[in-house]
């Protein structure tokens, strides 16, 4: 999309007249005239390319040299607005980051949706247009998608699902089970915003500020890391549901290592730290969606955490840990007083639908 669609999108209302169709009906998902009213005037009008403009039932594309990443993700968050974002941005925030945690550069994504009939006309085209913009911001291209409409009380308003497929470019090698003792833990910034954003939204808490989500492209970010470091990039992955915790056992376990985490090192803003200790929340489990864990060779970590606060996106990034031969399969945190326990997985999930 050029940066003058995306201004053209700013400005718009929703292109469908509203006076006639101010909510989705079912007959806008049954293939007829309302149907494709609705993909030319909504989703081909916020997501114009050449792909799409095919209006074929997928997309061609060239693919450069190098190797597939493929990735998909499904998004229920409920309120589908909240500070700072929406289920639309979040949904291809999501599924870019997915692809940049292979290590890939992405190269296009598919949308589809499930909507409700009753959601707002207007409110489908909110979202529409926040997807075209993130995708803008991530230099992707929404190439092919979807749409269902299913009964009133079916479908709690609006699911999206994203896949996206990305190149890896050779000399790249990210994998968990990359991680080998000597190697040093990373965090782009500050922890377990989004989570706490979405339950203050949900519960009507207040904190004496607005903590909004952290959602945010990171392939820019990992491009930059994966180009000047290379294999010594070992790990990579974006702590969402289940918080740094849960991906940190995760890691641990592909990799037959342990990994060694020091609480007062991770970055937590203020008001979040404070919404955790009212709640009850343990910020290392509470989901992010902008942030990412790097595992690098040691001797590249000066560098890699340079890389990191370069980035609009990671200027609180800090070294937050090691991979070690010891207690394998097991996270083990230093905590503030100077104790040691076990980060375990949660049984459960303290938050739901965050995402």
């Amino acid at each position: 999309m050029t940066d003058d669609l995306g201004e053209k999108l700013q400005a718009l209302s929703c292109p469908v007249p509203v006076s006639d169709y101010p909510t989705v009906l079912l007959g806008h998902g049954g293939g007829g005239r309302l149907s494709q009213m609705l993909v030319e005037r909504v989703f081909a009008a916020a997501f114009d390319n050449a792909a799409l403009a095919e209006m074929h039932d997928g997309a061609v594309l060239p693919v450069p040299a190098g190797r597939i990443a493929f990735s998909t993700d499904s998004y229920v968050v409920r309120p589908y607005f909240f500070p700072g974002g929406d289920i639309g941005s979040l949904a291809v925030h999501g599924t870019v980051n997915d692809l940049a945690m292979c290590g890939a550069r992405p190269l296009a994504l598919s949308s589809g949706l499930i909507l409700e009939e009753g959601l707002p006309m207007d409110d489908l085209w909110r979202i529409t247009r926040s997807m075209a913009e993130a995708a803008r911001n991530a230099g992707v291209h929404i190439v092919t998608g979807d749409t269902k409409v299913v009964d009133r009380g079916k479908g709690d308003g609006i699911f999206v699902n994203v896949s996206g497929v990305g190149v890896v470019p050779d000399g790249v090698e990210v994998s968990p089970r990359r991680a080998a003792p000597g190697d040093v833990v990373l965090v782009s910034g500050a922890i377990a915003q989004h989570g706490i954003a979405i339950m203050a939204l949900r519960e009507g808490l207040e904190f004496g500020t607005t903590v909004k989500t952290d959602s945010a492209p990171l392939n820019g970010m990992v491009a930059s890391l994966t180009s000047a470091l290379g294999r010594d990039v070992h790990v990579l992955r974006d702590p969402t549901r289940g918080g740094v915790a849960s991906v940190l056992n995760e890691i641990a376990k592909a990799a037959g290592a342990g990994v060694d985490i020091v609480e007062a090192a991770f970055p937590i803003a203020e008001e979040v730290r404070g919404a955790c200790e009212i709640l009850g929340l343990d910020p290392l489990y509470v989901a992010n969606e902008g942030k990412l864990l790097a595992f690098v060779a040691r001797e590249r970590a000066d560098e890699a955490l340079a890389l990191l606060k370069s980035s609009p996106f990671g200027r609180e990034a800090a070294i937050v840990g090691e991979v070690t031969g010891e207690h394998p399969g097991k996270v083990v945190l230093k905590s503030r007083v100077g104790g040691r326990r076990v980060v375990d997985l949660l049984t459960g999930d303290q938050l739901p639908r965050i995402c």
